[in-house]
């Protein structure tokens, strides 16, 4: 992608001019950002989805001033009625099950993978939504059926509603209004508040960016350090042979405590197995996600990653459903190529050496990508 070409998708700002003016600072409305655009999923196929046991769905139904929240998967007899007033069906992480979706997702690429979380759909009947309330991500609403009416603004009160079984805000203070068409798209950043109604039956795709929080990053990074650091660490034991006799048996020697303070920053400060484990929990595929066995690799033909397949690099690794290699030379700038065109030509892979078209072979077993001709 050229991240300099104006793009009709962020209404002729390019990818590069979007980053720096909108991404994490200003909202940004685009009139057709896809022109004509239409549902992807129909809104059957879309509750066949909700139905299955490996796709995230809830249903959100709204009437008299209460909520009422169901997890799927719902067969359609569990769906009220199109008819009915208030009723909304959330089914998360569709482009993993569609290739159309999937495709639609690519040309939000100039966001990094590390980034790009999923893509949800929304059906709502007349009056349906989810109430006022902000997200701690990024995301692109994107109104592929109907109307819908939002309202947003910059929301200093964050109190919520007590006792209801989602997240809405108590005083919700909008300070602009738009009714999106299909073809029409709203950037927010995190922590803008919004509230969509549907205008007759509508469908919204939710393009949504992962922002994982510190706690969270250094929570996943520590415990997959802990489990490294016998290897790393050895079997070394703390000693205290200059320790004298001591007359409060209670206190915490500090030689013990320096002991165990280095021991945490010989393991932290290892750059490159940190680099390789936040690689690895970066590309790790969602607890619903599973693959088939491929067949028999041909050797031949161009290479293309499997939808579900979530690949990454750094300077020196590759990462992929995560696991993660280091990687130098040719080798790793034509892995490096794979994961960000999500492709490699039948010239590019004959030109990896041996020992990582073996190690495509097995991705292509897995199902973790496939040949193509």
């Amino acid at each position: 992608m050229n991240v300099d070409e104006p793009l009709a998708l962020l209404g002729g700002l390019s990818p590069e001019q979007f980053m720096r003016r909108h991404w994490q600072k200003k909202p940004l409305l685009v009139r057709q950002a896809i022109p004509g655009f239409a549902p992807l999923v129909p809104r059957a196929e879309l509750f066949e989805l909700a139905a299955r046991e490996d796709v995230e769905s809830r249903l959100l139904r709204h009437g008299d001033g209460r909520w009422a929240l169901r997890r799927g998967p719902f067969g359609r007899r569990a769906l009220p009625p199109l008819a009915q007033r208030e009723w909304t069906l959330l089914v998360q992480g569709v482009d993993l099950h569609h290739a159309g979706v999937h495709a639609l997702m690519q040309g939000f690429r100039f966001v990094p993978d590390a980034r790009l979380d999923d893509v949800m759909i929304s059906w709502a009947s007349d009056g349906g939504g989810v109430g006022p309330h902000f997200d701690s991500y990024d995301v692109f609403l994107l109104q592929a059926h109907g109307r819908r009416r939002w309202r947003i603004g910059r929301q200093k009160d964050l109190s919520l509603v007590e006792g209801l079984p989602l997240k809405i805000l108590a005083r919700f203070e909008p300070e602009h209004e738009y009714v999106l068409e299909p073809g029409d798209m709203l950037y927010l950043p995190p922590r803008w508040a919004h509230d969509g109604v549907a205008e007759g039956e509508c469908m919204t795709y939710s393009i949504g960016f992962r922002q994982p929080a510190r706690g969270e990053l250094a929570g996943e990074l520590l415990q997959r350090l802990a489990e490294e650091a016998g290897e790393l660490l050895g079997d070394a034991a703390y000693r205290d042979p200059s320790q004298p006799a001591t007359v409060s048996p209670g206190a915490v020697p500090p030689a013990m405590l320096a002991f165990a303070q280095e021991a945490v920053q010989r393991l932290a400060g290892n750059a490159d197995l940190l680099a390789m484990l936040l690689g690895e929990w970066l590309t790790e595929p969602k607890p619903d996600v599973w693959f088939e066995a491929g067949a028999e690799p041909r050797g031949t033909g161009a290479v293309v990653l499997d939808r579900r397949t979530r690949m990454m690099h750094d300077a020196g690794h590759v990462f992929i459903n995560g696991e993660g290699f280091q990687a130098a030379g040719r080798d790793a700038a034509l892995m490096r190529r794979l994961a960000d065109a999500r492709q490699l030509s039948a010239t590019e892979r004959q030109r990896l050496s041996a020992p990582a078209r073996d190690l495509l072979a097995q991705w292509l077993q897995a199902g973790w990508a496939h040949e193509s001709d």
